[in-house]
């Protein structure tokens, strides 16, 4: 089903357009096939082609892990129903006493799944500031099994230097998973700068059109690997094949879509930045951003994810902007090819209490772009006729 290894030393474009398929044997379709099926015929007990039952084996699913595995610059992929099911695998490999030190800015879901499902089942959350890698190292503990951050993070865009934590991270034989829906493949590879395991939300960049809920885990380890496949055939958390069949068409263009995303990304966040309505602008493009110089030693590009606060820093004037866009649609998600508004306080982050957001810096009043890769000044005008 693939043609991988023909694809050494391919430079992205090439990688995203071809990785984990090849024309169909039996047709010569040059785009994967659906195989939508439950099960598959057996030649005699034990005896098949590889697939047994859809819910552990899929060919639509292992070509899209084999290309996973390929744009993360990884061994293996595996595909999950969405990012939180992958999320959850990844905290399965734990047991009962477990600590995981995480990061204190995180998207509201990995949060909700950490402290309101995990935490019932004996595993610890140490929750540090990450952009000091001082704090990660900190808090390690004799129970500590596993690191768990997000760069940039949803929705403050902060930045945390992978290298070092992965250092950290070999030090005292931690696991190092890194979310790395908000850069995508295109922007930031976690695994070269020495993480153990990457995770994406695959509903954003991945998959690109809004039209598909999916996660990924990628990893080089063979017995990790093996670890999470045990627990996505046991657990079920598994991706259909139509969905899987969107997220391969989604990363056949990532890169001309990233392209235009940073290309936008850059020009509202500018806009933003002058505008007399608004306070702050939280971009990891800025050269003044604490974390800039970590950003550009390890991201190809600052993408198209950013937050803002007005100056009226009230819930109730975030509120009136985000009801007035005509063009960024207010709505959860992100990494679409259209333009969405967010409100992290009372959608993506409602799920942590709200003492616990001020402390880490998410205002009421903060509001979250996805920028798409509509016209840019279509969608600065949008903007400024909603902050007027």
């Amino acid at each position: 089903m693939s043609n991988n290894d023909s694809l050494k030393n391919k430079k992205p474009a090439t990688l995203y357009i071809h990785a984990g398929a090849e024309p169909d044997p039996s047709t010569g379709a040059i785009m994967t096939p659906i195989y939508q099926t439950s099960t598959f015929v057996q030649e005699a007990p034990g005896v098949n082609k590889g697939f047994e039952y859809a819910r552990s084996q899929n060919p639509t699913r292992f070509a899209l892990e084999s290309a996973l595995a390929v744009i993360e610059h990884g061994k293996y992929g595996l595909a999950f129903s969405s990012g939180v099911a992958a999320t959850d695998a990844v905290m399965k490999l734990l047991k009962p006493g477990d600590e995981v030190i995480a990061a204190s800015d995180m998207y509201g879901g990995t949060y909700r799944l950490f402290s309101k499902i995990f935490e019932k089942f004996g595993i610890r959350f140490t929750y540090v500031d990450t952009t000091n890698v001082n704090n990660v190292e900190a808090a390690i503990s004799k129970d500590s099994k596993l690191i768990w951050i997000e760069t940039p993070t949803n929705p403050l865009m902060n930045i945390t230097d992978i290298e070092a934590v992965a250092s950290i991270s070999k030090k005292y034989n931690l696991i190092l998973c890194v979310d790395n829906t908000f850069a995508s493949p295109h922007l930031q590879n976690p695994l070269v700068l020495g993480a153990d395991i990457v995770m994406h939300s695959a509903t954003k960049y991945l998959g690109g059109h809004s039209d598909v809920i999916q996660g990924a885990l990628i990893m080089n380890d063979e017995t990790l690997r093996d670890q999470l496949y045990f627990i996505q055939k046991s657990c079920g958390a598994v991706p259909g094949p139509m969905d899987c069949f969107l997220v391969l068409r989604g990363i056949k263009t990532l890169h001309v879509r990233m392209r235009a995303h940073c290309e936008n990304g850059e020009k509202v966040a500018q806009f933003l930045r002058k505008h007399p309505a608004v306070s702050k602008v939280y971009w990891c493009g800025f050269e003044d951003h604490p974390n800039y110089t970590i950003a550009k030693k390890q991201m190809h590009g600052f993408g198209g994810m950013m937050s803002f606060t007005l100056k009226d820093d009230r819930a109730e004037a975030a509120k009136k902007v985000l009801t007035s866009t005509k063009i960024f649609s207010l709505a959860e998600s992100l990494g679409g090819v259209e333009s969405l508004i967010n409100h992290p306080a009372s959608m993506t982050h409602a799920s942590i209490p709200r003492e616990e957001r001020l402390k880490n810096g998410l205002s009421d009043g903060l509001i979250r772009l996805s920028v798409g890769i509509e016209d840019a000044d279509d969608l600065i005008n949008d903007l400024a006729q909603a902050l007027s």
